[in-house]
């Protein structure tokens, strides 16, 4: 598409977006009386208008039945999980029976390390990439230490090169060969945190099982905003946040992927509670667990109904709106972004900017811009003319224009913000 740096072009794509009446289903932040442009999806989603009837109809049955809100309530508690898990299934590229919402997403990955990191002394380290999200560097160094091994040996971390932002792919591959006879599980995110890097899932599966390894995933940033194909790709075990690009709220439930071939492996280790015991016998109270076929047998605790009950609402818009619509038009406004971006940049000469992240195909809705020692003040300035992003320590700027509430028009205005900056 041959774009324009100009109002009604940017309105005209807005006018023949079959995605645009969604943006009316979320609550827009205002500043100073006006809508604001926001660009944080990738960090916390805007708020389904749907939520709080959805919440009203829990407290409600709550305050009505008490504990039979649990087998009597308009939707009841016991059964609650599954009424998420088909929506939530069609996101991630998963069956049914391979996801489960569950937990919040770094107690997931330890439940799912348990299962999965499996270390011998021949066939021990894990494989990740440089600079990680803080929680999973703190979870892979615990577990490494937990189960006797030195991170600094254990831990192989794959870096740019020099003078580069991002990880070659040819890089993680031949990490992974060159490391074929002592690592245990290779271990990615989806999307990289700080640079928006999308990897290649599949391919990374591909070649961690040909060496006998495992192959898992933190998809954060990647649920909701990318074509996910977990079962197709052959991926081992995933998990994700719902409060990104899913909407769900601050803090809200997140989700897990168990491939199918595990789905019937009682003898495959994991830590136990009641409410991954099969649903048949849970109420006997018996010794001795038996999980739930799949995923669900990876539960522990109770359904936390009040934070599901929102991602039922969001789960419900993705499943209306559809997964290749919206990455379509992540792609679309995400392009359009780095044209304004550049267009800006050109215009002036004191927006000293580096774009971070890769081209298509390894991008998706966020770009992150590297600034120089005025970028603070640049993200000061966007804050106070309406623009909510995200500032990363030392200097980057992260933004992330999300398909279900972000504009053409968003991204217009944004880019004449960007071009009156004055240092």
């Amino acid at each position: 598409m041959n774009f324009e740096n100009s109002l009604t072009f940017a309105q005209e794509l807005d006018k023949n977006d079959p995605l645009k009446t969604f943006r009316n289903e979320f609550f827009i932040p205002v500043i100073n009386g006006k809508e604001a442009l926001y660009f944080t999806g990738n960090s916390l989603g805007l708020q389904p208008k749907a939520a709080e009837n959805a919440l009203r109809t829990e407290l409600e049955d709550w305050r009505n039945l008490g504990v039979e809100g649990h087998f009597h309530g308009k939707n009841p508690w016991f059964h609650y999980h599954k009424f998420l898990t088909e929506n939530a299934s069609l996101i991630v590229g998963a069956k049914p029976i391979e996801t489960v919402v569950m937990n919040q997403l770094t107690s997931n990955l330890h439940f799912l390390f348990v299962s999965f990191y499996r270390p011998t002394k021949e066939r021990y380290k894990i494989i990740m990439e440089a600079g990680a999200f803080p929680s999973d560097m703190y979870l892979v160094e615990s577990q490494v230490r937990f189960h006797g091994f030195n991170p600094e040996d254990a831990i192989i971390e794959v870096k740019p090169r020099t003078n580069e932002h991002s990880l070659r792919h040819e890089d993680i591959i031949k990490t992974i060969e060159d490391n074929k006879d002592s690592t245990a599980l290779v271990f990615f995110s989806g999307v990289q945190y700080y640079t928006g890097q999308v990897f290649n899932i599949e391919e990374i599966t591909k070649k961690a099982h040909s060496i006998g390894a495992i192959a898992g995933f933190d998809l954060a940033h990647a649920a909701g905003n990318i074509e996910l194909k977990l079962h197709d790709w052959d991926v081992d075990f995933a998990a994700w946040c719902s409060y990104k690009y899913l909407n769900s709220g601050p803090g809200s439930v997140a989700g897990a992927f168990v491939h199918e071939r595990f789905a019937n492996d009682t003898e495959l280790p994991r830590f136990a509670g009641w409410w991954g015991h099969n649903e048949d016998e849970r109420f006997k109270m018996l010794k001795g667990y038996k999980p739930e076929p799949g995923a669900a047998g990876w539960q522990l605790s109770n359904a936390p109904v009040l934070s599901m009950a929102v991602h039922k609402v969001s789960l419900e818009i993705f499943q209306k709106a559809g997964m290749p619509h919206l990455i379509k038009k992540g792609k679309e406004l995400n392009a359009y972004l780095e044209f304004v971006i550049e267009k800006a940049i050109a215009g002036n000469s004191d927006l000293k900017l580096e774009i971070i992240t890769p081209k298509a195909p390894e991008r998706a809705c966020q770009i992150s811009m590297l600034t120089n020692e005025n970028g603070k003040a640049l993200f000061d300035f966007l804050t106070l003319n309406g623009v909510i992003a995200d500032w990363r320590n030392p200097n980057v700027i992260r933004m992330a224009p999300v398909p279900l509430y972000n504009s053409f028009e968003d991204i217009y205005h944004f880019g004449q913000i960007l071009q009156s900056f004055k240092a």
